[in-house]
């Protein structure tokens, strides 16, 4: 079972690298993060035509989340849209279904820039309701997969950022962020790239300034998240980093996780 997570940075502008990225790899769940249009605008019926369905979250403009899988398939069972302890929270950055017997969350973390404003208090703000959230989940004792943009990239190494200097001022690397995104892994999820790949850069994000891509100065905020019933099964996981490439490209990769059915 391959669940991907994907960033599309606008799914109108990116719908042909989304049909692309189903037709050439399948995958068994597909996460969205920054769809930017609202519920009656989602393009489901090109996905139905590339042989896709889904459950969506969407926000006009901005954020905006989704699940899809293959038509004939099982269907995604939705389980919730937004994440509970904020009932005046318009922000669409959370969905959650099962997917296959495998719960699976769509996660569209708030940036947080600039460090220091409103932004960065519901940043964190955010980053505890899910951490609440995390904790039921995982006392389900069900597989869970916890996958999408987190905007935190967890270390200082080279591993994980191509230049502390250049983002040691970023709502993505600053103490707090990294408190809060540990303290969710501590709950004990399985960080599924760093379990497959210890060692070495695997970046899943580069920005489209300052020849970034071409430099390979990227960094790693797309993160999967596994529950233990969800980490026995674990094969492998990766970036589909050539997708980044690509004319008209998001500034995020594919990044994915294999479980074994």
């Amino acid at each position: 079972m391959k669940i991907v997570t994907y960033n599309l940075n606008g799914i109108r502008a990116r719908l042909p690298r989304l049909i692309e990225y189903l037709d050439e790899q399948k995958p068994d769940a597909l996460c969205l993060q920054e769809i930017k249009c609202a519920d009656d605008a989602f393009p489901i019926e090109d996905i139905r035509a590339a042989g896709y369905d889904g459950v969506w979250h969407g926000q006009k403009g901005f954020n905006g989340v989704a699940i899809l899988t293959p038509a004939g398939a099982a269907p995604p069972v939705l389980r919730r849209t937004g994440l509970p302890g904020d009932p005046d929270d318009t922000h669409s950055r959370y969905i959650e279904a099962e997917v296959a017997g495998v719960v699976i969350g769509s996660i569209y973390l708030p940036n947080g820039n600039p460090v220091g404003t409103e932004k960065f208090d519901y940043k964190l703000a955010w980053m505890e309701r899910l951490r609440e959230h995390a904790r039921g989940l995982f006392a389900e004792e069900l597989p869970v997969v916890l996958a999408g943009d987190w905007n935190v990239i967890p270390t200082d190494s080279p591993d994980d950022v191509f230049s502390v200097r250049a983002m040691a001022h970023d709502a993505l690397m600053q103490p707090e962020s990294r408190a809060a995104f540990r303290r969710i892994l501590h709950q004990g999820w399985t960080d599924a790239i760093r379990t497959r790949h210890p060692e070495g850069a695997v970046y899943t994000f580069w920005d489209y300034t300052a020849g970034c891509w071409q430099r390979d100065a990227g960094f790693r905020i797309d993160h999967l998240l596994l529950s233990p019933q969800a980490a026995d099964r674990l094969l492998d996981a990766g970036v589909d980093k050539s997708y980044r490439g690509r004319e008209k490209a998001s500034d995020h990769a594919p990044t994915w996780v294999t479980l074994a059915d």
